[in-house]
This record gives C-alpha cells, structure tokens and sequence, in this order.
C-alpha cells in the first residue's frame, strides 16, 4: 500500500505552506515521528523554495510525495530552465541564502538531482521513516 500527494503549483512563495502542510497532515495522521516530519518538511521547504526563487522561466513546477513502507520519496519538478547541482558551491558560514542544497542533503536519506537542461530539473528526496507505538502507518502500508 502506499500514499501519494501529487499537485501542479504556480511558482509562488505562497504554494510553499500549502504542500508542506498538506503532506505533514498524511505523514501525521500516518503516526510518523515528530523529528522525522520535520526533516521532511524542511527538505521539501528547500527544494521548492529554490524552485519558486530560480526556476525561471516557468509559470509553475510539480511536487509528488509519497509514502512507500516506510520510505518517503519526494520529487520536486521545476520546467525551468535546468540547473547542475555540482556547480553550486558550498555556503559560508552565516551566510543569509544559498544553505538549501546542503540543508536537503544533510537530512535526506538520499538526493538525487536529473538536470533535463532546457527543460527543467528534477529533485528526488528519499527519508527513512520511524512511526510512533500504536500509530496508523505500519498497519495502513502492511495492506
């Protein structure tokens, strides 16, 4: 059994809140842990912020996240205009912008960046999930 999110967002900050907690809400009610929604939520806030702030020329990008067992898989897809993840260099310390990649990697499980050039990118974020005792999610993937 598994769950899926899949929505086509215009790129705008405002679309940001609304994926992150639309997704919370199913890895809650699924009895994920606390510190593991947070990684994930964090993770997904970076990837599509960068998609809102750099994937021009495109009017929107699409976000899938789903629970498989006990794996998140998110894919962030912008139709911008692409980018190579190797040529960004790592932030400063203190440095106000420019942390997102390496936020991502930090908490994911697994990253992996598919640059389409001309036609955009694609973000995969994988995370490892831990379920609180008594919670839904164990039962619900076991079906």
């Amino acid at each position: 059994m598994e769950a899926t999110i899949a929505l086509r967002l215009p790129r705008d900050a405002a679309s940001v809140p609304l994926i992150r907690q639309m997704f919370d809400g199913t890895l809650r009610s699924l009895g994920v842990e606390p510190q593991i929604r947070d990684d994930i939520e964090l993770m997904l806030t970076e990837a599509c912020a960068n998609v809102v702030r750099h994937a021009g020329p495109s009017d929107e990008y699409m976000v899938s996240a789903g629970v498989y067992d006990k794996l998140c898989v998110i894919r962030v897809i912008d139709m911008g205009g692409g980018f190579d993840p190797p040529m960004f260099s790592e932030a400063a310390p203190g440095a106000e912008s420019g942390r997102g990649i390496q936020i991502m990697r930090a908490l994911a499980d697994d990253i992996r960046f598919t640059n389409r050039h001309e036609d955009g990118s694609v973000v995969c974020l994988e995370k490892h999930l831990r379920f609180a005792p008594g919670a839904a999610g164990p039962h619900f993937m076991a079906n």
